[in-house]
């Protein structure tokens, strides 16, 4: 049976493939620039690049908090917003299918 990393790598590897406009690459790199930030930080910086409403964003960290399991959150309480951190060991694996993207787009 696959361990838990060999099945992350694999869903990071193809959430990566199926990436048309580079959105996903750069939500993902800018959580291994940050570290941890909300919704609303990530959309904000988002949208000096692309044009994205705030609820697609929320969509897709909802989708890499629990479909591809490299994140954790944490809510102070029931007024603040959730803060979305990475999990560090899985670090290695989002920096190797971001390699992984971009040198097949250069081929």
């Amino acid at each position: 049976m696959d361990s838990i990393r060999a099945k992350i790598k694999r869903r990071l590897q193809k959430f990566v493939e199926l990436d048309v406009n580079g959105l996903r690459s750069h939500i993902l790199s800018l959580f291994l620039k940050v570290k941890e930030t909300t919704v609303d930080e990530l959309h904000a910086n988002i949208t000096q690049k692309y044009d994205i409403s705030r609820s697609a964003v929320a969509s897709m960290v909802g989708y890499i908090y629990s479909k591809l399991g490299v994140l954790r959150s944490h809510k102070e309480s029931y007024k603040t917003p959730i803060v979305y951190s990475l999990k560090e060991e899985y670090e290695d694996l989002i920096r190797s299918a971001l390699e992984s993207k971009t040198s097949a787009s250069n081929c």
